[in-house]
């Protein structure tokens, strides 16, 4: 289990994938262990532990659940919020790779070999990609990443790319010095065109940063990249789990062999700017489900997002 740490946590106001505001609240904050704490099987308890001087409460992220929760209820002086609820993807490393493979039906086998074939060939027959593990190494991994990162529209409009600080690099140097990462980048003879980054913590890869060179999105080097490392990384036979964290998506779901009902909670102070703080997010998250489910009814979501990648 993770320690509590003293953190300022920002509370984002969105509307479909634009910020509005955000608000910060200072609490405390764990991470839960998903492979080795058991699910809630009923309503989250409150901590035991004594709140911080001046914090507004505490937070659980990824707390492995047995059920669905309500976004809202009371425990005590406190308001328990449960914003964002969902399936916690992850790959098994205690499979072989041959067992792995099965658990694709023959049609998705199939179209994942195809993927990586059709880029083979666009390569002349050899795809090159690299590996990056030392700390001599991570300078380069990091020119080649910021390259493809740049051009990504999560960096453009959302901000959400790989960081480019010194501070980032030096202590990604550290944990490499430790064994503590794995980064890969595929290229298109010298020009980098995807990376995937992932920090090592107890024998677990955390999947945090991958990004894709627009330009070659029909030819899925996201989807080659993961399937390349995820060969390698069953080679090694040194991992438990390759641990995808909070979200959903397509890619997620199809390189997962499991899945856990996962939720971020909360434990806030019951008072009137907590409240107002609470309900607002609740408002504008309902607003933004809304506008979502509509866009999309009328055949306009998906359009409306390709052009804000391919525009900004």
């Amino acid at each position: 289990m993770s320690p509590w740490q003293d953190q300022q946590v920002p509370f984002k106001f969105q509307l479909s994938d634009w910020t509005l505001f955000s608000v910060s609240r200072r609490l405390q904050v764990r991470t839960a262990d998903l492979f080795d704490e058991e699910p809630s099987s009923g309503p989250p308890a409150l901590p035991i532990e004594e709140l911080a001087t001046g914090s507004q409460g505490f937070l659980i992220r990824g707390m492995p659940m047995g059920t669905v929760m309500p976004a809202f209820s009371r425990i005590d002086d406190y308001v328990c919020y449960v914003p964002l609820q969902y399936q916690h993807s992850y790959i098994d490393f205690s499979l072989s790779f041959e067992s792995y493979q099965k658990k694709f039906s023959s049609k998705t086998r199939s179209t994942l070999h195809r993927k990586v074939r059709k880029y083979a060939e666009h390569c002349g027959g050899t795809i090159r990609w690299k590996t990056y593990r030392q700390p001599d190494e991570m300078r380069d991994f990091f020119q080649a990443a910021r390259t493809v990162s740049k051009l990504t529209y999560q960096e453009r409009l959302l901000d959400a790319g790989i960081p480019d600080s010194e501070d980032f690099i030096r202590q990604t140097e550290l944990m490499a010095a430790e064994e503590c990462i794995r980064a890969y980048v595929l290229f298109d003879g010298e020009r980098p065109v995807a990376y995937l980054y992932c920090p090592i913590e107890n024998d677990i890869l955390i999947y945090s940063h991958l990004g894709y060179d627009p330009d070659y999105t029909q030819m899925s080097v996201g989807t080659v990249l993961q399937w390349l490392a995820v060969e390698q990384l069953f080679s090694e036979t040194r991992f438990r789990y390759f641990d995808f964290t909070e979200g959903d998506s397509d890619h997620k779901r199809l390189f997962a062999t499991g899945h856990q009902q996962c939720a971020n909670v909360f434990f806030m102070r019951r008072n009137v700017a907590n409240m107002a703080l609470i309900y607002g997010q609740l408002m504008i998250n309902f607003a933004s489900m809304w506008l979502g489910t509509k866009l999309d009814q009328m055949g306009l979501k998906a359009k409306i997002k390709r052009l804000i990648r391919f525009s900004t």
